[in-house]
C-alpha cells in the first residue's frame, strides 16, 4: 500500500528559508539546488511568481516536489551543473548543502557561471559551541544546527564563515549581502569579521561575480 507523506503547510516556511526568500526578486528565473521537499521553491513560485526549477539528489524529495507541482529533477550538484548553460538563471540557491558536496569550490564556480547571483547558506563549524565541545570534551560536537553524530553526518567539508569568505574571494565572488543565523534559523546582519565566525551558528550569503 502506498502511503502519502503529508507536506508541511505553506505558512511554516523555516526562518532561514524566509530570509532567503526576501533576497529573491519578484518574477526572477530561479534554480534551487538541493531543494529538499520543495518548501522554499513552492513559496517563491506562489508568492514571488518566479520561474522556478529545482535539482535534488534524494529521489523521495524529488517525488514530494513533484507532488507540489514543481519542476524538479533528480541530480547531483557535484556532477550535473555543467549541463546548465551560462547565465541562464537570475538567482541560484544552495541552501544548507555546500558542506555536503564533494567539491565545494567547483560547485561555487559553477553556480556563479549559471546564475547572475547566488544565495548560499551553511552551518558554521567555527561557532563557539563547536570549539568548546572539541576543547573540553575532545569529541565532534552535536549542536542545534549540527544535529548529527560524526559517523552519520552528511557534512563532509567542515566549513567556517572565515573559510567561506576566503574561498569566495579566491574564486572572484563579490558579497552583496551577508546574514548571520542563530540556532533557530533567525537572522541578523553579519559583519564579516572574526567575531561573526565565533558567534554565528550559520550564515547566508548573496554573491555575484566581481
Amino acid at each position: 500500500m502506498n502511503v502519502t507523506v503529508p507536506l508541511p503547510p505553506k505558512s511554516e516556511l523555516r526562518p532561514d528559508l524566509a530570509a532567503i526568500a526576501k533576497m529573491i526578486p519578484h518574477g526572477a528565473r530561479v534554480l534551487d539546488i538541493g531543494c529538499g521537499d520543495g518548501a522554499l521553491l513552492e513559496y517563491l513560485v506562489d508568492e514571488k511568481k518566479v520561474d522556478g526549477r529545482g535539482l535534488e539528489l534524494i529521489q523521495s524529495n524529488v517525488n514530494q516536489c513533484v507532488t507540489r507541482g514543481l519542476s524538479v529533477v533528480q541530480g547531483d550538484a557535484d556532477r550535473d551543473l555543467d549541463e546548465y548553460p551560462s547565465g541562464v538563471f537570475d538567482i541560484v540557491i544552495l541552501s544548507q548543502t555546500i558542506q555536503a558536496t564533494r567539491n565545494p569550490e567547483y560547485v561555487l564556480k559553477e553556480l556563479l557561471r549559471i546564475g547572475k547571483q547566488i544565495v548560499v547558506s551553511f552551518p558554521n563549524f567555527g561557532h563557539w559551541r563547536v570549539r568548546a565541545s572539541l576543547l573540553f570534551n575532545g569529541r565532534m560536537p552535536v549542536t542545534r544546527s549540527l544535529g548529527h553524530t560524526w559517523h552519520d553526518t552528511p557534512n563532509i567539508h567542515l566549513c567556517t564563515i572565515s573559510d567561506f569568505l576566503t574561498l569566495a574571494k579566491e574564486i572572484g565572488a563579490r558579497i552583496e549581502e551577508a546574514l548571520a543565523l542563530d540556532g533557530d534559523g533567525h537572522t541578523r546582519s553579519l559583519n564579516t569579521n572574526g567575531k561573526a565566525n565565533v558567534f554565528a551558528e550559520g550564515a547566508i550569503f548573496l554573491l555575484a561575480k566581481t
